[in-house]
C-alpha cells in the first residue's frame, strides 16, 4: 500500500512537475533528520563522521541528509556567535545619522558626550545635522543608548544607525 502511494505520488510530481520519476516527496522532516538539526545546533563545525556517530546513520547517509536539508531550506545556513567584544579584544563600533529637522545641536551633543560610549559627536554639512561615533560592548547597550537618546530627541527627530562592519587604516 504505501509503496503504491509512493509510486503514485512519484507518478503525479513526474507529470506536473517535468521531474524525473526519482524526486523525491519529503512533507516532514524524520527522526534522523531532527538529530542531524540538533547536533549541527550543538556544534556546526564539528565533522560529519562525529554527527554519523551520534545519530547512528553511516557518513555519505548524514552528508545526504545535511544537503538535502540545505537545499529544502530547512538548514539555511550557519553563523559565528561571538563573545561581547570583537576579535581584538576592540568593542562593537556603530554611527548614529541624527536628523532634527534644524534644531540647535550644542544641547543634544552635551546630552550625548554624557555616555561614555560615544567617543565622537560631528556637526556635518548635508541633510545629517549630526554624526555620533560609538564604542560598545553589546548589541543590547546599543539598544538602550538609543532608546534613552530616542527620548531626548524633538517629536520629528529621526535616528539612523551604522553598524561598523570592517575597517581600513592607513
Amino acid at each position: 500500500m504505501r509503496k503504491t502511494l509512493r509510486r503514485g505520488l512519484l507518478s503525479i510530481c513526474s507529470f506536473f512537475i517535468n521531474l524525473p520519476t526519482f524526486c523525491i516527496l519529503r512533507l516532514r522532516m524524520d527522526s534522523f533528520d531532527q538529530k542531524i538539526i540538533a547536533a549541527l545546533r550543538e556544534n556546526a563545525r564539528q565533522s560529519v563522521s562525529a554527527i554519523a556517530e551520534q545519530v547512528s546513520l553511516s557518513r555519505p547517509a548524514v552528508s545526504e541528509r545535511i544537503k538535502r536539508l540545505e537545499e529544502q531550506g530547512e538548514i539555511v545556513g550557519y553563523q559565528v556567535l561571538t563573545a561581547k567584544k570583537t576579535e581584538a579584544g576592540g568593542f562593537l563600533k556603530a554611527y548614529f545619522e541624527i536628523k532634527q529637522g534644524g534644531f540647535k545641536c550644542r544641547p543634544l551633543v552635551q546630552m550625548l558626550l554624557q555616555y561614555p560610549e560615544v567617543k565622537h559627536c560631528h556637526g556635518i554639512s548635508g541633510e545629517v545635522d549630526l554624526l555620533v561615533y560609538l564604542e560598545f560592548a553589546g548589541m543590547q547597550r546599543l539598544h538602550d543608548i538609543l532608546a534613552e537618546i530616542d527620548e531626548e530627541l524633538p517629536k520629528d527627530a529621526k535616528v539612523v544607525t551604522h553598524m561598523v562592519m570592517q575597517e581600513w587604516e592607513r
